[in-house]
């Protein structure tokens, strides 16, 4: 309610139109219901008297604060406008068969254990790192934790950082003198593994149970059988954290077993049989 307007009784604004810095355009309504407009200028602001707010709240928080969390909430929300928000987020041109098998076939059916089976130079870090960026997106992962041989574990890490901009983290032997709790598994939430460390080590193994993790990665499995010494109780070690809560487990692998000893070996057979073996020891 504005007192001043009209000579005899408030008004109540119902609409302000400004004309620069000094003129300004109203409607208002008065209390017998009838409407009307009126050109205020400056020398009329001393005679204008606020007798009660037009709106039941405000905002006196600071605008820029206010702006920056509903762009956050926004961004939150953007991958029900965007279901490909990874793809548009990240430095990569992804191929067809990438697309098709993030969006078409993984995502869609969260949460399963993957087998990601390409022949070298197919992208399968690619497709894992898109894997990873959406379900980040979508709030559906915050620990992931990546098992790799020790002559990748660098190149995944670049590879994360530069394309997806995720920050993993690599475990070492260093990284466990360093833990304030003596277990950087629990303290970490994107970490990438040697797969040698985790098949050696039983104490490693033994922290790596204690956590749970939303996806966890192994890249070469085709290579577990045959080369690490214990595959065993690696596999334990992974199945035992991919079954303390409602996971993911995802292998990369290439489509056959090019090992001498095994010959052309389909790398189902020798993952189901470690499946089998893993489930065996559990």
């Amino acid at each position: 309610m504005v007192k001043g307007i009209l000579p005899v009784s408030p008004v109540t604004i119902i609409d302000v139109t400004w004309y620069g810095n000094a003129a300004v355009e109203i409607t208002y309504k008065d209390q017998q219901g009838q409407t009307g407009q009126e050109i205020l200028y400056r020398d009329r602001e001393p005679s204008l008297e606020l007798l009660s707010p037009g709106q039941t709240w405000q905002l006196d928080a600071d605008g820029a604060k206010f702006r920056l969390v509903s762009e956050a909430y926004r961004i939150r929300l953007a991958h029900l406008f965007d279901p490909m928000l990874a793809v548009h987020t990240s430095i990569i041109e992804p191929l067809p068969h990438q697309i098709t098998a993030v969006y078409g076939e993984m995502l869609s059916r969260q949460p399963l254990r993957y087998l990601l089976a390409d022949d070298p130079g197919a992208g399968k870090t690619i497709m894992a790192g898109l894997f990873i960026r959406e379900l980040l997106i979508r709030g559906d992962l915050k620990r992931c934790l990546i098992c790799a041989p020790g002559s990748l574990v660098e190149q995944w890490q670049e590879e994360l950082s530069r394309r997806f901009q995720l920050p993993f983290e690599i475990i070492s032997r260093q990284s466990f003198q360093d833990s304030l709790s003596g277990n950087p598994f629990a303290e970490k939430n994107l970490i990438i593994c040697r797969l040698d460390h985790l098949s050696r080590n039983d104490d490693i193994q033994e922290k790596l149970k204690q956590t749970d993790w939303d996806l966890i990665i192994v890249d070469e499995a085709h290579k577990i059988l045959t080369a690490l010494n214990k595959p065993e109780d690696f596999f334990l070690a992974v199945v035992t954290v991919e079954d303390n809560r409602a996971t993911g487990l995802t292998y990369l692998a290439r489509p056959f077993n090019s090992q001498p000893d095994f010959g052309a070996t389909s790398v189902n057979y020798d993952l189901n049989e470690l499946l089998t073996r893993g489930e065996q020891l559990a």
